[in-house]
């Protein structure tokens, strides 16, 4: 009698010394939780779902130790790849050293035409590039590293803001945490939005951030620009009152300043325009309300600040490339995908 059990979904994660432990762990993670989501969902009959067959491999193989001291076994690169495989190199401290291993850009440059998908997670990406996988491809990586990885490899086009990328056959992500929501997008490329949601929720992280988003919030972003403090309390207040009239008078008395000081100073430190902080952040608040609650489209613009639906999506896609309608449909309130 034929087996019937459809064959698991080959993943190798290559990580090496120095290896950021959350660039392979969060991936791993997903994979083998999606891989349990996906058994419950076949129940009564598990053993005929879907799997996912996740390996660990490091150029020679045996311990591998992660920056932060934590080492784990490995096997060694495969010589020949499962059909459908996926490659996934993770980044961290001894990223550069392990794209300088002659070995692994040479096996990396083998799998291009066997692997139906070679990844990277945060620096990573310096590994593939080492091994001429990004030349003429839009790619991302931690978002400190983004310059000095556009001047050593010139050739690629990096999206220096983007949570993930992909390239047809070639996905990137940011840094660290970044790696998960990579996961997440392979995920549901492989067995539909249902399962990414479900391995999501039950990961409690956000459930499938889309890759063009922001690698932060707009309210850390505005805290860095703003290393000494000075706007501080103004960013507290206006972030509790984001429903409220924020002119540029208002704002002003709020500072304490006239209208003209206020205006100046804020673009001197801050580098943007009050007007202009005030759309990121009620776009960051329009963007978890959609996330987090099953509130209507309207109502989310008007706890959010805006005067409309219609100027809610012209914030949202310019912060982050998306709609509202979008967001919701990727990031489904808890009660939608219960699993």
């Amino acid at each position: 009698m034929q087996n019937s059990t459809p064959r698991p979904r080959q993943v190798v994660i290559v990580i090496y010394d120095g290896v950021q432990l959350l660039d392979f762990a969060g991936p791993l993670q997903s994979f083998a939780t999606a891989r349990e989501r996906r058994r419950a969902q076949a129940a009564p009959d598990p053993l005929c779902a879907p799997d996912y067959d996740v390996r660990l491999a490091s150029p020679g193989g045996g311990m591998v130790r992660a920056s932060s001291g934590v080492s784990v076994m490995t096997e060694p690169l495969p010589a020949q790849l499962a059909p459908g495989a996926t490659i996934i190199i993770a980044g961290g401290a001894g990223a550069e050293q392990a794209a300088s291993d002659d070995g692994l850009r040479s096996w990396l440059a083998r799998q291009r035409q066997s692997a139906a998908r070679i990844c990277s997670v945060c620096t990573g990406a310096f590994v593939l590039a080492a091994a001429g996988l990004l030349d003429g491809r839009r790619a991302t990586t931690h978002w400190a590293d983004c310059q000095r990885f556009q001047v050593m490899y010139p050739q690629v086009k990096v999206a220096a803001n983007a949570i993930y990328t992909r390239d047809e056959t070639v996905w990137t992500s940011a840094g660290i945490t970044a790696g998960i929501d990579l996961a997440l997008a392979l995920i549901e490329e492989d067995w539909g939005a249902f399962l990414s949601t479900a391995t999501a929720r039950w990961l409690v992280v956000y459930a499938r951030r889309p890759g063009g988003q922001s690698q932060f919030s707009e309210a850390i972003e505005l805290a860095a620009r703003d290393g000494a403090g000075v706007f501080a309390e103004l960013h507290e207040w206006i972030a509790a009152n984001l429903a409220s009239d924020l002119g540029l008078s208002r704002l002003a008395a709020q500072a304490g300043m006239s209208e003209r000081s206020f205006s100046r100073r804020y673009a001197e430190i801050i580098g943007l325009t009050p007007a202009k902080a005030v759309k990121l952040m009620r776009a960051e608040r329009a963007r978890s309300l959609l996330a987090t609650t099953g509130s209507s489209l309207k109502t989310v613009a008007r706890q959010a600040g805006f005067g409309s639906v219609e100027s809610m999506n012209r914030a949202l896609d310019a912060a982050y490339g998306v709609t509202a309608a979008l967001l919701r449909e990727t990031t489904p309130a808890p009660s939608a995908y219960e699993a």
